[in-house]
């Protein structure tokens, strides 16, 4: 699994929020634990291979908020047993 955080700037609100998943899901398939943060000003997220995070930034700015920065990296899940 890949891990991909975004800086995000322009999201105020929860909507802000939606707005933002609506345009990851939209760039990048199989995403998978979708998290953004307006008072954060990031989202999360993962998928089984890194995206494009050019495609990714203009679906997002397509929007009219400004991608601060993007970052993918492996994600080892941790747990007790893991």
């Amino acid at each position: 699994m890949i891990r991909t955080v975004l800086k995000i700037d322009g999201m105020a609100c929860t909507m802000c929020e939606a707005h933002v998943n609506d345009a990851i899901r939209k760039a990048v398939a199989g995403t998978k634990k979708l998290s953004s943060s307006y008072r954060k000003g990031e989202s999360s997220f993962l998928t089984e291979e890194a995206p494009d995070l050019n495609a990714l930034r203009a679906e997002i700015e397509k929007t009219g908020y400004r991608v601060l920065s993007a970052e993918s990296e492996p994600y080892v899940k941790k747990g007790l047993f893991g």
